[in-house]
């Protein structure tokens, strides 16, 4: 390429927005029919391994995740080409905005200028697909898209937190993305019990409430951060989960004397709103989870007996009336997301100790009662991992004995039996997930 200083054909992509979906990464498009192009285009490429240099030669015919990490890479094209060849080049870490790539025609014309013009790409997240098309227009991008934001991952490990035993704790315990729950790490915040937790920000988590006024937030790495001044009445036993797919909700609920049935939402940032004026019965002791990617539900409790009604969540927080309860009313059970966008609700007290679960369709009905797995147990926990199973865990088992034993909950919702416990034995928590 005989660059001519003056002579720039800086390209930066049209514009339009596509987020383009992976396992584990929501799907979305402002640019549908791009996404739609690229998949076309993309199955009659042979995809080659990541190129990390600073100079590289493509062939006709290929993809190539181009990784700018550490450089800009100049790539020059092939000396000939025929019509219809195509090349894919895609921004394998999102930093072509840093260190860009330089296409170098070969000889022959990019968009029907000659090879006197230095052809630059630099926006991050970007995807381009060029096509030769003749001798006068020579190469001809057919495709050059940004993704406009990161995609949205889900969270693929959890954390368990807080709670009572031989007495009151601030650990925690963290949950890989293949379900295997760590040893205590060293408590950070005030510790407490009968408190709720609940994603945020798409990869975060809080815990909140609980017999004493914190909060405390858990980074993308999960670590818990110290006491951040709580928002809203303060009260104990209520539940929380995730809405809108990057925020939560923290809800019902028991100030003494009475049970509530307020709530609080919590942003993509994690700030606590102030109290909601509550819906649907008051209640304490209950569960929620997250359901169909959005939305949550709130579930079963104490509102003076125990109960199985239910609340809906929409995906921008509003909490619905009642819904006729299903399944053995019950207090203290758990409850977490699972296959991606379904929901269960498990174990609890009613008055007996039980194993029992209840599933949560991706429309929010709760089934009826599936056999119990596992021991009976009450005041224990529950996180999604792994993107699409999830896990219970901790609690009070007959005795009343506090333990640690864990059950997961495969991504179609079936409860596997005890695993042997690890970490403080304790009842009172709280879990979520994070990453």
């Amino acid at each position: 390429m005989s660059g001519i200083a003056g002579s720039k054909l800086n390209i930066r992509g049209s514009g339009r927005i596509a987020k383009l979906g992976t396992d584990g990464q929501a799907l979305t498009s402002a640019g549908a029919g791009m996404a739609a192009a690229f998949e076309d285009l993309a199955g009659g490429v042979s995809w080659q391994t990541i190129e990390t240099g600073s100079t590289m030669t493509a062939v006709a015919g290929n993809g190539y995740w181009v990784d700018t990490s550490s450089n800009a890479c100049t790539i020059t094209l092939p000396a000939s080409a025929s019509v219809g060849d195509t090349i894919i080049f895609t921004d394998y870490a999102r930093n072509w905005g840093t260190n860009g790539i330089t296409i170098d025609p070969n000889g022959l014309n990019y968009q029907s200028r000659d090879d006197t013009f230095t052809i630059e790409y630099g926006t991050d997240g970007m995807t381009l697909a060029i096509t030769y098309m003749n001798a006068t227009q020579g190469w001809v991008p057919t495709i050059d898209e940004a993704v406009a934001d990161v995609p949205i991952k889900l969270n693929d490990e959890g954390i368990f937190g807080f709670g009572s035993g031989a007495a009151t704790y601030s650990l925690t315990n963290l949950v890989s993305n293949t379900g295997v729950v760590a040893t205590d790490v060293t408590g950070v915040g005030t510790a407490r019990h009968q408190l709720a937790a609940c994603e945020y920000g798409g990869d975060k988590g809080i815990f909140s409430f609980g017999t004493i006024d914190a909060t405390n937030l858990v980074s993308n790495a999960g670590v818990v951060a110290t006491d951040v001044t709580q928002v809203g009445s303060s009260r104990s036993g209520l539940a929380a989960c995730g809405y809108g797919g990057d925020k939560g909700i923290f809800g019902f609920g028991h100030i003494s004397p009475d049970n509530q049935s307020m709530t609080n939402l919590v942003s993509n940032a994690g700030v606590v709103a102030t109290d909601v004026t509550g819906v649907g019965t008051a209640r304490a002791q209950l569960a929620a989870c997250e359901y169909d990617g959005d939305k949550g539900i709130f579930g079963f409790g104490n509102d003076g007996s125990v109960t199985n009604v239910s609340n809906l969540v929409s995906n921008v927080g509003v909490v619905a009336t009642d819904a006729t309860g299903v399944g053995t009313a019950r207090k203290e059970p758990a409850a977490c997301s699972y296959g991606g966008d379904k929901g269960i609700f498990g174990y609890g007290a009613s008055p007996t100790k039980v194993s029992t679960t209840n599933l949560v369709s991706n429309a929010g009905v709760v089934a009826t009662d599936t056999t119990g797995v596992g021991t009976g147990r009450n005041s224990l926990a529950a996180t999604q991992y792994g993107l699409d199973k999830g896990i219970f865990g901790y609690g009070t088992a007959p005795g009343p004995t506090k333990v640690s034993m864990t059950n997961l909950v495969s991504n179609a919702g079936v409860v596997a039996t005890d695993v042997t416990g690890v970490g403080t034995d304790r009842a009172d928590l709280a879990a979520c997930s994070f990453n």
